[in-house]
């Protein structure tokens, strides 16, 4: 068998970071790498076309967001919205990238345990119970924006929170692969697999959210909370 190995054998050590995640990095979202800072009233327009598809995603879910229908409800024309965002899929990516500034603002400076001043075991439990539920109210709409797999990895946002989770793992498990770790503890907040659990197995998010405390008890080697 290809893939039978001794168990009992030493692993090898953990690779070397290759790079320092000890200081957070600012996420630049909702711009294409090299395009110009935009003016203030294509800003303002940018803004009034996100608000009209978040108010579209409120009333009529994620399938009522077209390019035609977010147009209309912003009262330009059809053509403002496919130059500002290309199409239906970088709409929705613009949607998320808005939310993902909120996250990012959140973790990065707000209050404890998420933000900063609380120890880094108290912030990594924090983190996953908030991406946890932010998916959850997003979900839709994070499935409808996914990136195809190519991209799906080196999007920004994605970024910010693997590395984000890698600066804490590192704080809290030294002698780990964090990179690693990160992105298995992240593939446990995918947008597909909360879906299937919550509604195709019907699963309480509370069940969700003591998985992610339990989880993270296991990758760090310590108590869950009591």
């Amino acid at each position: 068998m290809l893939y039978a190995v001794d168990m009992s054998s030493a692993l090898p050590p953990f690779p070397k970071p290759q790079e320092p995640f000890d200081a957070p990095f600012l996420l630049e979202v909702g711009t294409a790498p090299g395009e110009p800072v935009l003016r203030a009233d294509a800003a303002r327009n940018r803004a009034r076309l996100l608000e009209a598809a978040a108010r579209l995603i409120a009333e009529h879910g994620v399938a009522g967001v077209t390019m035609e229908a977010v147009a209309a409800a912003a009262d330009v024309g059809k053509g403002t919205v496919f130059r500002r965002f290309g199409d239906r899929t970088g709409l929705l990516m613009a949607l998320l990238d808005h939310s993902a500034r909120r996250l990012q603002a959140d973790f990065m400076g707000g209050p404890p345990p998420l933000g900063p001043g609380a120890p880094p075991l108290e912030r990594l439990r924090a983190f996953g119970v908030a991406v946890l539920y932010r998916t959850a109210e997003q979900l839709d709409l994070q499935l409808a924006a996914q990136p195809e797999p190519p991209r799906r990895f080196v999007h920004p946002a994605v970024g910010a929170l693997r590395a984000h989770l890698t600066m804490l793992l590192r704080q809290t498990v030294p002698d780990g692969d964090c990179d690693l770790l990160a992105h298995t503890l992240l593939a446990s907040l995918d947008p597909a697999l909360i879906h299937h659990l919550t509604r195709q197995r019907e699963m309480p998010m509370e069940r969700l959210e003591a998985a992610w405390l339990d989880l993270v008890a296991r990758v760090t080697r310590t108590d869950p909370p009591g």
